[in-house]
């Protein structure tokens, strides 16, 4: 698979630009900016709810192994689906793709909440509301919410046609992800004072609004534009298996101690990443040495500030690797593995989220640096790899061979 782009050459990256020739720059980009915003809205609600989860599990009588697992479950079906979604957003189009996914969760959503309020008047209990809880908010939301990213980064793919425009397209990805994660949480917090339950019900509101956001602004693609079948990208293609791998354990590291790295990340990758202008194999190794230095501050005793100086320093690195991350292996791809690629960089993501976050409390409980030390040591692996393989140093739009 890996010489499928070699006819292209150094042309691969525009190769990727929609053929479209009726779309103008501005208009692609018009596009782009709904997706965004789409990204934003969904990631808001579904942020929402992260402040009450905990609580909320307290009040209706499940333990917080249940809601783990219903959190670990979702996480699952991201891993399961996305590369489904990512393909399936190249041959139906990125509008008919949001629409399903975004109604399908806010049903879901809505159903959650009826069985939230079920829950607290002890209406519902025990057993069969964990399973509901599990097959709504884990099964069918998890599914739903995997098509979002994936579509998103396909989108960005096919509007652009450079490296430093798609390296700045997938940082206005992950930066409005990270927005909405501040954003939900403070939201959720504030709803909360008024009644747990009323921020459960906000995440189908803000589902529905990123629903009529696609419906009303995303235009479909014309027949021209589509990919009757993307190709399946394997996570073994050595044109994208050692991003996943960099990919993986900067995000598993992260994982592993669960910090509000929010802002900074934001900050990184909405001002650094477009003012450095930076490769995507650079992007990967400034952010990773700068994310392994923000782990060993952690591991200094030195109060509050060093607290707060290491977690901003942890957030700038990730946040800066990020976009090296996501850009890089769409740059040595064809368009027609976009979709797939996004879909298999979103099933990346979400197996951390199965495996970190357990991880992390597993190793907290035999010594609480630990999770630190492991974290920090996955880092400068990832510093390492990303400073040794061959495949980081070859030129954009050429093969892995």
């Amino acid at each position: 698979r890996a010489g499928k782009t070699a006819g292209a050459g150094a042309g691969a990256v525009a190769g990727t630009a929609a053929p479209d020739g009726a779309r103008s720059g501005a208009g692609r980009q018009a596009q782009v900016g709904v997706v965004l915003a789409a990204v934003f809205i969904t990631y808001v609600g579904q942020s929402t709810l992260n402040p009450v989860i905990a609580p909320l599990s307290r009040l209706v009588g499940l333990k917080e192994w249940q809601i783990g697992l219903t959190i670990s479950v979702a996480a699952l079906m991201v891993v399961l689906t996305s590369q489904a979604w990512g393909k399936r957003s190249q041959s139906m189009g990125r509008k008919p793709v949001l629409v399903i996914a975004l109604a399908v969760a806010a049903v879901s959503m809505g159903v959650f909440a009826l069985v939230s309020h079920l829950g607290v008047t002890g209406a519902l209990s025990g057993a069969p509301l964990f399973a509901l809880f599990v097959i709504v908010r884990g099964v069918v939301f998890g599914a739903a919410l995997a098509a979002v990213l994936p579509t998103a980064q396909a989108c960005i793919a096919d509007a652009t046609t450079t490296e430093e425009s798609r390296v700045r397209g997938m940082a206005g990805v992950g930066a409005a992800q990270g927005l909405a994660s501040i954003a939900g949480a403070l939201i959720g917090g504030a709803l909360s004072g008024l009644s747990l339950l009323v921020s459960v019900d906000a995440v189908p509101v803000f589902l529905l609004i990123g629903l009529l956001v696609v419906a009303a602004a995303l235009r479909k693609e014309s027949r021209t534009a589509l990919i009757a079948k993307p190709a399946r990208v394997s996570p073994r293609d050595p044109r994208v298996w050692p991003y996943l791998v960099a990919g993986f354990g900067m995000f598993s590291a992260l994982g592993l101690v669960q910090v509000v790295t929010g802002f900074r990340m934001v900050l990184a990758q909405s001002v650094i990443v477009p003012l450095s202008k930076w490769a995507p194999p650079v992007l990967l190794r400034a952010g990773a040495l700068t994310a392994a230095i923000g782990f060993g501050l952690l591991l200094v005793d030195a109060g509050l500030a060093a607290l707060i100086a290491s977690v901003a320093i942890i957030g700038v690195g990730i946040g800066t690797a990020m976009p090296g991350y996501t850009a890089g292996p769409t740059l040595r791809m064809s368009r027609d593995e976009q979709g797939g690629l996004a879909g298999l960089i979103g099933a990346t993501n979400g197996l951390t989220y199965v495996v970190a976050p357990t991880l992390g409390t597993f190793l907290y409980g035999v010594a609480p640096a630990l999770p630190i030390v492991i974290g920090a040591a996955m880092l400068v692996g990832v510093l390492v790899f990303v400073c040794a393989h061959s495949g980081f140093r070859r030129p954009t739009g050429q093969g892995a061979g």
